[in-house]
């Protein structure tokens, strides 16, 4: 996206105040409740004794989080709102680490990988992802592919964890 789409989103949000708290809450509502969706699962594989299962989806996404940060550090992409000056919606002052988006792939993986024990459940989060990666667009704090990168990458790992989930 160039400068001028980001400002003609800005310019629609930021006309209402409560646009923007409610473009602020939403990513943070999602992120929270996706972790709370996942440590749920965790705490009811580990209640029920699945121990393969348990293992699984905290290395996936343990792993892949680890790698993905790693990968960031080294390409340190630079921002939407480092590129063309402007304030996020979102209030952030990072450097750099904008590819992929880490949020979207944590979603998409924890999404993906409890697909194999929690239908339901990884629905609504991964639903639930698509709205966060167009919020962080939205929001200035990422370019499409970095949200695209990170949905991509993080399905792709959690479809891994189908291959040991029993």
């Amino acid at each position: 996206m160039k400068k001028q789409d980001y400002e003609k989103i800005f310019r629609k949000i930021s006309a209402s105040p409560g646009r923007v708290r409610a473009l602020q809450v939403c990513t943070r509502l999602i992120s929270a409740g996706t972790a709370a969706c996942y440590l749920g699962a965790v705490l009811l594989l580990f209640w029920r004794g699945q121990w393969r299962n348990l293992l699984v989806v905290l290395l996936v996404p343990g792993l892949t989080f680890l790698g993905v940060s790693a990968f960031r550090l080294l390409c340190n992409a630079s921002r939407p709102y480092e590129v063309y000056g402007f304030q996020p919606l979102i209030p952030k002052d990072t450097k750099g680490k904008s590819f992929p988006s880490r949020h979207v792939f944590s979603v998409f993986v924890i999404g993906t990988t409890l697909s194999f024990i929690w239908r339901p459940g990884a629905l609504v989060i991964l639903a639930a992802g698509v709205l966060l990666a167009g919020l962080r667009v939205m929001a200035g704090v990422h370019f499409p592919k970095d949200v695209v990168a990170g949905a991509v990458i993080g399905v792709f790992s959690g479809l891994a964890a189908g291959f040991f989930i029993i």
